[in-house]
């Protein structure tokens, strides 16, 4: 049995005015980028393994509202019965070579099964790289044993638009190519990882779907007592609803 990973995708997220102000906010920022790093959720030692990325941590008050402001209806299309309260949030640069293998979110947030990663585009237009595409894997369930399957989803990084997933959910990026050479011609994302609070009890309810993704997941993430990766980014209370935002 496959388990289809839930995805949501919304196009013009901030708009043009917020989404070129937000990548010139990046471009800005290229001294202050540092290499990516993977960590073992066993022991919590951090390399470079499978990835080849740059990144800053990152904190937008206008951001943070449009994923509030969107998350009630993000939740109801992943199938989750909880709503997350609070996000880390980074920006990532990739350019020639630029990759992040196969992994899940799980060594970023207390409790993966009703946790929400959210990964938002921005790049020059026309774009000034080519690849660096995200693919989503779904889930194999047999003999009651859950794993990653080989379907997958396949999302382009364009320019304002945001995907959402189950945090739980195995994912990764593909080669991107800068032929340019210019950091303003890297491909920018703006990642969230969307929570509870690290303080609150591991919720209890959770449909059949995302509680095999988490079986499926469980290895990636990290043991009691071990931290988590976040580069440096710190969570942040999500503002309190203003509007929904529709979904294209």
């Amino acid at each position: 049995m496959v388990v289809p990973t839930p995805i949501c995708r919304m196009e013009n997220f901030l708009g043009a005015t917020h989404a070129d102000a937000l990548l010139s906010h990046a471009i800005s920022r290229q001294a202050d980028f540092t290499d990516g790093t993977v960590m073992d959720p066993l022991t919590g030692q951090l390399s470079h393994k499978d990835r080849n990325s740059l990144v800053l941590p990152a904190h937008s008050t206008a951001f943070h509202q449009y994923l509030s402001d969107c998350l009630p209806q993000v939740i109801e299309m992943l199938g989750m019965d909880t709503t997350p309260s609070q996000a880390i949030t980074a920006l990532t640069a990739h350019g020639t070579d630029s990759y992040f293998g196969i992994h899940t979110d799980a060594t970023k947030v207390p409790h993966p099964a009703t946790a929400v990663s959210a990964i938002y585009y921005l790049h020059r237009r026309p774009r000034g790289f080519d690849g660096g595409q995200l693919r989503i894997y779904d889930t194999a369930v047999h003999d009651g044993r859950a794993g990653r399957a080989d379907t997958c989803t396949v999302i382009e990084p364009d320019h304002d638009t945001i995907v959402f997933f189950p945090a739980s959910a195995f994912h990764e990026v593909m080669v991107s190519r800068c032929p340019s050479g210019q950091f303003a011609d890297h491909r920018f994302t703006l990642t969230s990882w969307i929570s509870a609070p690290t303080t609150a009890p591991e919720p209890q309810t959770a449909s059949q779907a995302l509680r095999w993704m988490a079986r499926a997941a469980e290895h990636t993430r990290p043991l009691p007592g071990v931290g988590r990766n976040h580069h440096g980014a710190i969570a942040a209370p999500l503002p309190p609803q203003t509007a929904a935002r529709p979904t294209v």
